[in-house]
């Protein structure tokens, strides 16, 4: 490429000059292509380690002049034919121009300036463009990486480290290059190669640690093979990326979301140094994330800034240090001391922002005051003026009203009208499925069954308004709602237990669901509209479990909340159908709705199972068996013998995952789990992991003991069926798992509080952090785990269907999905949404575009049709969209493969012969309009898929035997034939559902066009086989025995068609037109020979050129035989294919083509020749190191490929 001129002042140093002329030198560096000795070595080597650009741009071309000694690098070339471009365009065009003059300062200025005009007019178009500007370290480190590693452009890389990498007990220090999808290295010593690339999404591993062999590296494991790499010069910046890589990716396997860089950061206030903008950007993703999950806020919710600063708390009269957050919708404060303070102030609740007065004793002070009369007082701050103005810049983008206007939550539109949240008139809600008038539209269904109750004045209830009481002073202390200071405090009152009035506000208020709703008014209830009356499998499933929902419950016995509960889950599965509806989601819900109204259930659902329970609820479960490895890790960790014991009986993995899903309201009383969600609402997931310890923990002795899975689990049920809450002020809720589980002696009662507090005291050291760096480690065991469980499940299913064996299924299956993958980041003509659908079975969940098929077919056919197989890949692939939506699925794939390499002689033929018809031959593909209305104006009706109109024939012909056997019985039953209709239809369907044979007689007849087509594919095929020569022979034969077939068949049907021409017919056959029609099938198979083959490579292009083809010697007349008349011209002969004139008569049938292969052996031996396809598969896998170390080594550019 042309670069910005560059002084260069030793000009031999490291470079030979090739190439030569007055004003110009075109060099090349030592080391790069064949010889270059040692120093060329140790010039590679140098220029690998210390990351020179000769690695990039081994080529260049320096301008010289006569009478000075400094050089001007004006251009480099990764490649020779790309700096051979470089060099003869100056020549052309530069060299007779500059030769004119005179001064030699002229000269330099002239090319100096001609160069860096023709940059300027390349970057023009870029300039359009929005993206960010990477510096050019970075980007020469990019261009460097794709050609190393042969990735396309669409590749991006986000950062590059030194590092070294162990390959057995010998490190080799080179380069490591994390890209989007795949993590590379690089080293070059002293002629010694190391080339590694690992796809993210093949990652099953991912470890920092400390080892006397490996001191302080990243393993990196496969499901092959793991990789070290150490000598990192921050190896904890590099772990985090890498740890954000593997996420997305794990991501992509889990829902098929594919990685989409931000466009909208901010700009950085300097340059950063060989830091690109995707790395900042998964810096910024990072900072999000961290921001949003400490104060649980929405997904949406974009960090603007932090900074450090004091908080004046009124409750305590001190200033409080710590840290300052400002985003696009929220104030937040998070206090350097654990759970001293932590502050929420939403910008909709904001009136006043002030700098107050500064003093020595309160510098730069910021004042913020709220609508419902708080006052926060922020100090120390260091550039305020600045703070102020961003959050000013925030205030004017928010609404004044506090029901704000709606932000676009899901894929469901809805309406930001107040009617919802308006106390109208009924008539506006009379029609409507949610509505103000709905007793759980205003009140949880708790207060409905308690309205008519008589207050008890017992000692619980005492009690309980203790706690209410005690709850008050700390709003009035520390403040009520959204903006209220959480402390310490907080926490003891949370662990006390949560009054039953206030648990649905807290709940609302700690899991951030009291944002979200308060800035979409009116969303659930057009979501309800929008819901109810569709019919789905999330909706049947949900009517199948909305009686199953706390039957013990009186709340759940009635109409009014299994409405309730309905509308909640049939609105959330409308708005996140990735989700729909899992079990358990009943019960959480159930519970939601006892102490929350109906629209705040359904907003602590959102929370529940978009943040706080992250994949939980999906079809997978993959978040609870992500916490169930999590839980296993902590068990190992605290507990170890305890773990030891339950993994030999597998316990843990069967108890633990009803324990998380439903946060313990399965398998514990219902007064008693709830205070576990009291404290899982404010603390999150470490909660939960704190009590299932504390179970274990507190039954160690007894499950030590035990001898099988089920006495452990026996222990496990009856300890959680036996705690209670002996503070509850309701009427205790039989546990149905309780009673049944009982047995003669009742266990003792465990308390709930002392459980959740000695659960605090034994494991309270957890870290929400912790737990979170848990998670993605096992996040990738878990997902590797379920994409190998659906591979074994569609070997499984592939056996019966296929004859390739369980190793080569599994091969074929992973590049298939590899295909899949790889279009997915790398773009497709589909989206990868269309081809990638989780819900459908394994077998069609992955499917290819017919770009990807034919990469496929191309590596893994065995038919080799040199130029040809592209157009016989495209028409495969139209035999094989059954369903004709341009996708095709590994099962249809097989089912093509399988028949070239297993089938027998006749089902290979067959599909050769199908390949050649309709609806594998397109109409684009037919070189004549003749033949074009041919295809559709059969005798037959067909119908667009060929292979349904063959169902179809074989379904009317059992069908017809049917009627008749039904025909046959009395008149009676004739009668009855309108009763009997539903039975009709259901035969009718099954006999449908049923695989129907095929025979060679269904298959239709064959014109001349496409006989041609077939002889040219036979051909083509041939062209790479040792008995090529044979091959040719016999099917010249075949041809000409088939045209003649076909010929004596156009006369017998022209007899039958047309009585009047008889006499005309019974003349004898014109030898001329026999032999135009030979030499027609003839020149086109010249034709198709004559054809461009594939790209030869350089070896191919260095071979003798008197090396003669066999298909020359065939051409030139040398074969004879008696079926082939002495005056047939082969090549040069005759008119041209398209000038020809078809004989639309003309066809012969697929017995006679089959008749008449087998009577030459040496076809019959070629189909009937057993292929491996072991041999394709490795070329297929090893296909990109090859491209890789041509493209480092070459001369030449080399096509891209993404295999």
């Amino acid at each position: 490429m042309w670069i910005n001129p560059e002084e260069v002042l030793l000009a031999g140093a490291l470079w030979v000059s090739e190439r030569a002329n007055p004003f110009f030198i075109l060099q090349r560096r030592r080391g790069h292509g064949r010889g270059g000795g040692l120093s060329g070595l140790l010039v590679g080597t140098l220029d690998v380690v210390l990351d020179s650009s000769a690695r990039v741009a081994p080529y260049r071309i320096l301008l010289q002049t006569a009478d000075s000694q400094i050089y001007w690098n004006i251009a480099c070339g990764s490649s020779r034919k790309e700096i051979t471009d470089h060099w003869e365009w100056l020549e052309s065009n530069l060299l007779q121009t500059i030769s004119i003059f005179d001064n030699d300062e002229d000269v330099t200025t002239f090319v100096k300036g001609k160069i860096s005009g023709i940059i300027a007019e390349e970057n023009r178009p870029k300039q359009g463009e929005d993206q960010e500007e990477d510096c050019g370290k970075f980007r020469e480190a990019e261009l460097k990486m794709r050609r190393l590693f042969g990735m396309p452009d669409e590749e991006k890389l986000v950062n590059y480290y030194s590092c070294s990498y162990w390959k057995g007990r010998v490190p080799r220090q080179g380069w490591l290059y994390l890209s989007v999808n795949h993590l590379c290295f690089y080293s070059f010593l002293l002629g010694k190669e190391v080339t590694l690339v690992v796809q993210w999404t093949e990652v099953t591993q991912l470890e920092k640690n400390a080892t006397l062999v490996f001191p302080e590296s990243v393993r990196v494991s496969t499901r092959h093979t793991e990789h070290f790499f150490s000598m990192f010069l921050n190896i904890n910046d590099t772990f985090k990326l890498m740890e954000q890589l593997a996420n997305i990716a794990m991501r992509q396997l889990l829902d098929n979301e594919a990685f989409a860089a931000d466009r909208s950061l901010p700009k950085p206030s300097k340059t950063l140094k060989n830091v690109s903008a995707l790395k900042r950007d998964f810096d910024a993703r990072a900072k999000n994330e961290r921001y949003r999950t400490m104060f649980r806020l929405t997904q949406d919710e974009r960090l603007d800034g932090h900074t450090d600063c004091t908080l004046w708390t009124p409750f305590a009269k001190m200033h409080v240090v710590g840290q300052l957050f400002i985003s696009n919708n929220y104030i937040c404060f998070n206090s350097r001391e654990e759970d001293l303070c932590q502050l929420i102030i939403p910008l909709r609740e904001v009136s006043i922002v002030e700098k107050a007065d500064s003093s020595s004793v309160l510098p730069c002070p910021v004042s913020i005051s709220t609508k419902n009369k708080m006052n926060f007082l922020f100090a120390n701050l260091k550039d305020r003026d600045f703070l102020v103005q961003r959050i000013s810049d925030f205030l004017q983008r928010t609404p004044d009203s506090s029901w704000g206007d709606t932000s676009p939550l899901s894929p469901i539109g809805h309406s930001t009208s107040s009617s919802a949240s308006s106390a109208g008139s009924e008539s506006i809600h009379r029609g409507r499925q949610y509505h103000l008038g709905l007793p759980t539209a205003s009140q949880c269904l708790l207060q409905l069954y308690h309205r008519n109750t008589p207050e008890d004045l017992g000692p619980k209830a005492m009690k309980e308004k203790m706690k209410e009481e005690a709850w008050n002073i700390h709003f009035s202390e520390f403040g009520r709602g959204v903006c209220m200071y959480r402390t310490s405090r907080t926490r003891e009152l949370i662990l006390n237990g949560i009054p039953e009035r206030l648990r649905g506000e807290l709940w609302l208020l700690f899991s951030g669901a009291q944002n979200e709703m308060a800035t979409h008014p009116g969303y659930y209830g057009d979501l309800v509209e929008q819901a109810m009356g569709m019919c789905s499998l999330a909706t049947e499933e949900i009517e199948r479990d909305l009686h199953r929902s706390m039957p013990e419950h009186r709340a759940f016995q009635n109409e009014t909340g299994i409405a309730a509960l309905r509308r909640v889950l049939t609105s959330y599965a409308h708005r996140n159908p990735g989700i729909g509806y899992c079990q358990a989601m009943n019960i959480v819900t159930s519970v939601l709705l006892l102490y929350c109204p109906e629209e705040e259930a359904f907003w602590l659902l959102v929370a529940l199972c978009e943040r706080m329970l992250p994949d939980y609820y999906n079809t997978r479960v993959v978040g609870a068996l992500v916490d169930q490895g999590v839980f296993e890790d902590l068990t190992r960790a605290f507990l170890p013998l305890l773990y030891e014991h339950m993994q030999e009986l597998g316990v843990i993995s069967t108890i633990s995952l009803s324990w998380f899903l439903t946060l313990f309201l399965s398998v514990m009383p219902f007064d008693s789990a709830v205070l576990l969600v009291d404290c899982f609402f404010y603390e999150g997931i470490k909660v939960i992991f704190q009590v299932a310890l504390a179970v274990l923990h507190d039954n160690m002795d007894a499950l030590l003991s035990c001898s099988d899975e089920g006495e452990a689990m026996t222990i496990l049920g009856r300890y959680l069926d036996n705690v209670v809450n002996k503070q509850t002020v309701a009427q205790p809720i039989p546990h149905l798992h309780a009673l049944l589980t009982s047995g003669d002696d009742p266990p003792l009662e465990i308390d709930i509080f002392n459980l959740i507090k000695s659960s605090y005291e034994k494991f309270g050291t957890l870290r929400s952090d912790v737990i979170e760096q848990m998670r993605f480690k096992q996040r990738l065991k878990v997902i590797q785990s379920l994409e190998d469980t659906a591979k074994r499940s569609v070997v499984r299913a592939m056996m019966t269907e296929s004859a390739f064996s369980i190793e080569e299924l599994e091969e074929l299956y992973c590049l298939f999905k590899s295909k899949h993958m790889t279009s997915c980041y790398w773009g497709s003509t589909s989206s990868a949404a269309e081809r990638h659908d989780p819900s459908l079975p394994y077998l069609e969940q992955y499917r290819i575009d017919p770009v990807q098929f034919t990469q496929l077919f191309t590596v893994l056919a065995p038919w080799v049709c040199g130029g040809h197989t592209t157009t016989l890949s495209a028409r495969l692939f139209r035999l094989l969209d059954q369903n004709q939506d341009g996708l095709v699925n590994f099962k249809e794939f097989i089912t093509g493969l399988s028949g070239m390499y297993h089938g027998d002689m006749t089902e290979k033929l067959k599909l050769l012969y199908k390949l050649h018809l309709p609806p594998a031959l397109c109409p684009e593909e037919a070189e004549s309009a003749l033949e074009a209305t041919h295809f559709f104006t059969q005798d037959v009706p067909r119908e667009s898929s060929f292979l349904s109109d063959l169902d179809i024939s074989g379904q009317q012909e059992v069908t017809s035997g049917d009627e008749e056997k039904d025909g046959g019985g009395d008149s009676e039953e004739k009668k009855e034939e309108k009763v009997k209709d539903y039975r009709y239809y259901l035969r009718m369907w099954a006999k449908e559902k049923e695989p129907k044979t095929e025979t060679i007689k269904d298959l239709p007849r064959m014109n001349q066009e496409q006989f041609i087509d077939l002889c040219k594919t036979l051909y083509n095929m041939f062209s790479e086989e040792p008995l090529e020569q044979q091959l040719y022979h016999s099917i010249a034969t075949v041809a000409s025995l088939l045209l003649r077939i076909g010929e004596v068949g156009k006369k017998f049907n022209n007899g039958s068609k047309k009585s009047d021409s008889a006499a005309a017919q019974a003349q004898p056959p014109d030898p001329q037109r026999e032999e135009s029609d030979e030499s027609q099938v003839c020149q086109a198979l010249a034709d198709a020979q004559l054809e461009p083959a594939a790209p030869q490579t350089s070896e191919e292009e260095t071979k003798d050129d008197t090396s003669v083809s066999s298909y020359s010697v065939v051409s030139s007349g040398s074969l004879q035989c008696e079926d082939i008349a002495d005056d047939t011209v082969l090549i040069g002969g005759g008119e041209q294919r398209r000038g020809s004139v078809l004989d639309v008569d003309w066809s012969i049938t697929f017995e006679q083509v089959l008749a008449s292969l087998l009577t030459e052996p040496p076809l019959v031996d070629y189909f009937e020749r057993k292929r491996d396809i072991q041999i394709k598969m490795a070329t297929c896998k090893a296909q990109r190191a090859v491209e890789r170390q041509t493209s480092s080594t070459s001369d030449h550019e080399l096509p891209q490929h993404s295999i």
